[in-house]
């Protein structure tokens, strides 16, 4: 009977640590799931934590929270140095760009030697390329830090096609590029001024590298879950190693090096999709051309 007696005791007592150990468990991962939490909300502070409660995998997943915590606002501190330094920089060389470019102005208006004149249009060029670079960096720089927010909204993209198109005709009819837009009918959600501003980037590199005689095609695509405005040239092409790098900032493919640009418009254009929960796709043959479509979303 005795034997009985020592068996369910035993029982009782594996059934008990049992218990607490799985009650310790619980507990562990609870204040893990809190940890992780916090770290995602971006409110982890270690000091929530006393350690002198903690297992040794809390403590070890604690510090490691913190100094991810840490790492993080060290990056969004250096991200808000370098926009202030940007936008200080914009502003300081604003004035001496504006000058240079109505020196320029004025010397045309002068009775100089061909040198002289194509002196002139020099630096009123490379003072119209600074300024857009400068343009590009702000914007840019803007975007990222969070300090310009897109606002999407939904309606027609058929008036932001319109608008864009009309910027480059100009452009396309001086190159003698024929420039068409047909097909544009489609809804989305998007901020239109921006919107505007990543078509045009696209209209921009299709105009300048498509050749004269040739010809930029502007259509709207809808999907179920997203509206595709597509820019379709018929220059060059991009080779497929050359499409991964495209996107980056300041990227210029070597055949395209010592044309006009800076490499930034393809970097902005995707920041813009991205933001307001969109991106950008190329599908491009070298010889052959190149399509890019800016998808938008539609819900």
């Amino acid at each position: 009977m005795s034997g009985y007696i020592v068996a369910a005791l035993a029982l009782l007592a594996a059934l008990v640590v049992a218990a607490i150990e799985r009650w310790r468990t619980a507990r562990t991962m609870k204040r893990l799931d809190a940890m992780l939490c916090a770290a995602m909300d971006g409110h982890f502070l270690e000091q929530h934590f006393d350690e002198s409660r903690l297992s040794a995998l809390e403590s070890r997943m604690s510090r490691y929270l913190a100094a991810s915590a840490l790492s993080a606002q060290n990056i969004q501190e250096q991200r808000d140095q370098i926009s202030a330094l940007v936008s200080d920089i914009s502003h300081q060389t604003k004035t001496p760009v504006a000058n240079l470019q109505l020196y320029a102005q004025l010397l045309h208006e002068q009775p100089l030697t061909e040198q002289g004149q194509d002196c002139a249009q020099a630096i009123s060029c490379q003072a119209a390329k600074l300024q857009a670079l400068i343009d590009a960096l702000v914007k840019t720089s803007r975007l990222e830090t969070g300090i310009l927010a897109l606002h999407p909204q939904a309606g027609a993209v058929a008036p932001v096609v319109a608008r864009a198109v009309a910027q480059y005709a100009p452009r396309a009819a001086q190159k003698r590029v024929t420039l068409n837009a047909s097909a544009v009918q489609g809804e989305a959600l998007f901020d239109a001024k921006w919107t505007e501003e990543a078509l045009c980037n696209l209209l921009d590199n299709a105009v300048k590298y498509t050749p004269a005689g040739g010809h930029v095609t502007v259509e709207v695509r809808n999907y179920e879950l997203f509206c595709a405005i597509r820019v379709c040239d018929t220059g060059p092409g991009i080779s497929e190693a050359e499409q991964a790098k495209i996107f980056q900032r300041f990227y210029r493919a070597p055949g395209v090096y010592q044309d006009e640009g800076v490499g930034i418009g393809l970097y902005l254009t995707r920041q813009i999709a991205q933001k307001q929960g969109g991106y950008v796709k190329v599908e491009s043959t070298p010889g052959e051309g190149s399509c890019f479509s800016l998808f938008l979303s539609r819900a």
